[in-house]
């Protein structure tokens, strides 16, 4: 399984942007994709993640209400539209998969439940 990580870049406080996230090598529709970011000196931390078949969701509290992550089947691509973004967005951010299955979305806020991960692209939001 191969994750492809794209979109990041300079925003400014306030504005939007959306991450892509390409996934080769696999049959992914019984899989859960995720998104966690990491701000220097800080620990990995759970931003988004949803069920490939089916859709169900999950929110980190910080970015629930202003994220949405969804997917498009045919393209094997999952995105994170983020926006109102804040200075404490700012984080490497990064794509991963999991073939494990839980019933509970809240699952997936573990970053243990994920066995691939792309490499990240990087969010600043400005000032």
């Amino acid at each position: 399984v191969q994750l492809q990580a794209s979109g990041g870049g300079l925003v400014q406080a306030g504005g939007s942007l959306r991450l892509s996230c390409v996934a080769s090598g696999g049959t992914f529709s019984s899989y859960t994709m995720g998104w966690f970011r990491q701000a220097p000196g800080k620990e990995r931390e759970f931003v988004a993640a949803i069920r490939w078949f089916g859709g169900s969701t999950e929110y980190a509290a910080s970015v629930k209400g202003r994220s949405t992550i969804s997917r498009d089947n045919a393209k094997n691509t999952v995105y994170l539209q983020m926006d109102s973004l804040t200075l404490e967005d700012t984080a490497v951010y990064y794509c991963a998969a999991s073939d494990q299955y839980y019933s509970g979305m809240s699952s997936y806020s573990r970053r243990t439940t994920f066995d691939y991960w792309g490499q990240g692209t990087q969010v600043t939001v400005s000032s």
